[in-house]
């Protein structure tokens, strides 16, 4: 079943986040599972929305690719993570999954 994930990080900076998605590589290296990320900053908090096929499918990505990134990249603390069940999606037309 589909989740939606929502994640808040205190203290993590634009900075801390560019660099840990340049040593994962999830754009051009999509992990299993994953169907949309979009990534926000207010002050020093990140706020993260994703969808994924399943609560596992993040997880593992979490532990095998993001964590050692996120130890790398010198980010402190946990992260508040929840996963809803997904009840809809909606792409507007004419918008693709290009990154920006």
């Amino acid at each position: 079943m589909a989740v939606v994930l929502s994640l808040t990080w205190a203290g993590v900076t634009p900075e801390q986040y560019d660099t840990v998605r340049g040593l994962v590589d999830w754009e051009t290296q999509s992990p299993d599972g994953a169907v949309l990320h979009v990534a926000s900053f207010d002050a020093d908090v990140l706020y993260v929305t994703d969808v994924w096929e399943s609560q596992g499918d993040f997880e593992r990505f979490f532990g095998e690719r993001l964590a050692p990134a996120v130890e790398t990249a010198g980010i402190a603390g946990q992260p508040e993570i929840r996963f809803l069940p997904l009840h809809r999606r909606f792409v507007a037309p004419g918008v693709s999954g290009a990154a920006s």
